[in-house]
């Protein structure tokens, strides 16, 4: 019977997860084809978008933080068979979500000067000043998109994300097309068009979801648009309070990675290019554990609206489970497909035998890196986000780095700095770190004696 519930729980939870997965390999691509055809127009366009995406990386990454708290407040709501109270919830995250990507927007009188704290070329200071400022100007959209995303995959609507992410990649080429190389009435941009591509790509995806949203049959019941519900400032505090931990561990992340590149950089560029490649293959394979980790936590909140404890708990092994698998499979890939995996990069001998060796490093970065993403997004679905997000910062910021910059930058314990060895032994001690804390800070939260104080509706 135990082992029905898993095989059930864990059929959920990948029926779940592979629209999210799509969805976001897909978003990737979205980056890829903005470096391949800025990068086809001139070299500089390439390298000013690249800065300019690192510029508004964290900003959106921030906001997705933010809306990320909405799934568990929502799949609880629908487990405890609360329909009406979905719509009002959900607005309320809306009214936050959209106040936070205004609050970014804000932000554009000062695009010249906040890029300007970044050490760049002249030539490639106004067209990223040009990029960011567009990227920024889609902020609230982008806000709203991420409220309505949210809001379906909480009800467990995940196919319309991979849907809507796959219309969305298609109209970021042509875009990128249209302003970055021109064509008829509309001049050639170079990168900013590919900021202004972006830009459309946003709202296009947010008025797609806003159809389906409105439209679909599936979503009729929870009526979101059926009543304007007035803000509700203790609602939206909590809100913000499950939501700020999401975002600030998104964004302690992101920031963490750059700064490992930029650390990296003294020691020259064969070894930052080696470091790029292993990494952003890691991050492909990341998607993975990644996608695991968020239908869990939709599975996780609708087990607790349930009242069902036993099944919550069921779900989050389950989901450790398949997702410790995909990790050890692609691990296996990644020790097995080392030289074609770095063949699609690059063909430059130097950089092909340090990320030779770099990349054994990326296989084991996997496997930790799945059980704390899976952990996290568990502990997320339970509400527990405060305790998750100081675990990951412990983990990423006061063990990992440091380990990292001692065995990289240094020769305190090695006869000589290991450079980017270092730091990726120092990543996967940092991973390693959270999965641990963070698997015994689920096993806490699961306890019946915690349940009812953590776990509430």
């Amino acid at each position: 019977m135990n082992k029905k519930r898993f095989l059930l729980e864990g059929r959920d939870i990948l029926k779940l997860a592979w629209p999210l997965l799509v969805a976001q390999i897909t978003q990737m691509l979205m980056g890829v084809s903005d470096t391949i055809m800025a990068g086809r127009y001139s070299a500089t366009d390439m390298a000013a978008v690249a800065l300019g995406f690192s510029i508004t990386v964290p900003l959106l990454c921030f906001i997705q933080g933010i809306a990320l708290a909405l799934p568990p407040i929502i799949s609880r709501l629908q487990g405890n068979r609360n329909l009406n109270g979905i719509a009002d919830a959900s607005q309320q995250a809306g009214y936050l979500v959209f106040f936070v990507g205004v609050l970014v927007a804000g932000l554009i009188p000062f695009t010249a000067s906040i890029v300007a704290l970044f050490p760049m070329a002249s030539e490639l200071y106004s067209i990223t000043v040009d990029y960011v400022l567009y990227v920024l100007f889609a902020m609230p959209g982008f806000a709203l998109y991420q409220w309505l995303r949210n809001y379906c995959e909480g009800l467990g609507k995940t196919k319309p994300t991979m849907t809507i992410t796959v219309i969305g990649l298609m109209a970021n080429i042509v875009g990128n097309y249209l302003f970055i190389y021109g064509a008829g009435p509309i001049p050639a941009m170079g990168g900013a068009g590919c900021g202004i591509a972006t830009a459309i790509v946003i709202y296009t995806m947010l008025v797609a979801t806003v159809i389906y949203v409105r439209f679909a049959p599936a979503l009729q019941k929870y009526n979101l648009f059926g009543q304007l519900y007035k803000p509700n400032l203790a609602t939206i505090t909590r809100t913000f309070k499950l939501g700020l931990p999401i975002a600030m561990t998104i964004l302690f992340e992101v920031t963490l990675f750059s700064l490992v590149a930029l650390l990296l950089a003294p020691f020259g560029a064969t070894t930052v290019a080696a470091h790029q490649v292993a990494l952003n293959f890691s991050a492909l394979m990341f998607m993975f554990p990644m996608s695991i980790g968020m239908a869990a936590a939709i599975r996780i909140g609708y087990r607790i609206g349930q009242n069902n404890q036993r099944q919550a708990k069921i779900a989050a092994r389950t989901a450790i489970f398949i997702g410790f698998c995909s990790a050890a499979c692609t691990a296996t890939f990644t020790l097995l497909a080392k030289g074609f995996i770095i063949g699609l990069y690059t063909s430059d001998d130097a950089v092909y035998t340090l990320a030779n060796a770099l990349l054994i490093y990326a296989a084991l970065f996997q496997l930790s890196d799945a059980v704390q993403v899976i952990s996290a997004n568990a502990l997320r679905g339970y509400k527990d986000t405060t305790a998750m997000f100081l675990i990951t910062f412990v983990s990423y910021w006061l063990i990992g780095l440091p380990t990292g910059v001692v065995l990289g930058r240094t020769s305190w314990i090695t006869t000589e700095p290991m450079a980017a060895a270092g730091f990726w032994i120092g990543i996967i001690v940092g991973l390693s770190a959270a999965a641990i804390m963070l698997g015994a800070r689920l096993l806490y939260v699961q306890r019946p004696s915690n349940a009812a104080r953590l776990n509430a509706v």
